[in-house]
């Protein structure tokens, strides 16, 4: 697992074990999750207004339901202000993926989004299954391809064809959506990697169980670090409204993986099995999604 090639945080590329595992074959859809939420009441972070403890300084008007949305730009803007694309969007949530006058009308089988890691995890005890490990959800989205580039082998676009819903265009302005798809894409939609998988690259990143550390040249130490070359996966929920910098510190931080819709080569080339990210536990956004394992008593 990782790579040498690519992102620093990637590195080193090396040999590890899984135990034996069962995976879901697609990300967990709308459909999934809404049965999930009738069967329990389950309610998730992005429907509960904040507690202002944990956001000390927030402005008011912004400790209310609601997560972090993707908006495309008019035009080219700093790549390196995530504020430029992701709005902070009070009625966001799964139910209503771009905020409270949107609806999931045509999107029953697309990933459910907006689910922070606590919302994943109770789905996943709910299912009698876990979150995959980093190192499981790797395993299994190299689909038995030994260090190769993606899912699928090492060409981005064997025979002109496209393989994973990614971002086609100048990134967060000019969206040519070739593949097919302008944002989430139902299940299945392109073809399955070695091991039966669908889209374990593009279409929404995937929690995995694992904290989030850059491993050390030596291999035997890490260090936590903080969103460390990519920002497109945003921030807590007000820290990157509000200058809160200093909560990030405090919020642990889990691994994402397998890229998104909006992953494009120019930007964030991570739709790929060794890419990894660091995403606040508290936080849902419009491009992370989940699936699950199950393994041997």
């Amino acid at each position: 697992m990782g790579s040498d090639r690519h992102y620093p945080e990637e590195a080193p590329a090396r040999r590890t074990q899984v135990g034996q595992f069962d995976i879901d074959e697609t990300a967990v859809t709308n459909r999934a999750f809404a049965q999930f939420v009738a069967a329990t009441g389950y309610v998730t972070v992005a429907e509960r207004p904040p507690d202002p403890a944990h956001y000390p300084g927030a402005p008011a008007h912004l400790l209310v339901p609601g997560s972090l949305v993707f908006r495309m730009t008019a035009g080219p803007v700093d790549l390196r202000d995530v504020r430029n694309w992701w709005a902070w969007t009070p009625g966001a949530s799964w139910r209503h993926p771009e905020g409270p006058d949107s609806t999931l009308r045509g999107r029953k089988d697309h990933p459910v989004v907006h689910v922070a890691f606590e919302d994943a995890a109770a789905f996943a005890e709910w299912a009698g299954k876990d979150l995959p490990t980093e190192a499981e959800w790797e395993f299994a989205a190299r689909g038995g391809l030994d260090a190769a580039e993606f899912a699928w082998g090492d060409e981005l676009m064997p025979k002109g064809r496209h393989m994973a819903n990614t971002w086609q265009g100048e990134f967060p302005w000019q969206n040519l959506a070739t593949d097919g798809f302008p944002g989430t894409c139902p299940v299945k939609s392109f073809r399955p990697n070695g091991y039966g998988l669908f889209e374990m690259c593009g279409n929404v990143w995937e929690w995995t169980s694992d904290e989030f550390a850059i491993r050390t040249p030596t291999d035997d130490v890490t260090l936590e670090t903080r969103n460390s070359c990519c920002a497109d996966n945003g921030a807590s929920h007000f820290d990157d409204l509000n200058g809160l910098e200093h909560l990030a510190t405090r919020i642990p931080q889990k691994v994402v993986k397998g890229g998104s819709f909006l992953c494009t080569t120019s930007y964030c080339r991570r739709y790929r099995p060794a890419a990894r990210h660091a995403q606040m536990v508290d936080s849902g956004m419009s491009h992370i999604g989940f699936r699950c394992v199950r393994k041997p008593q």
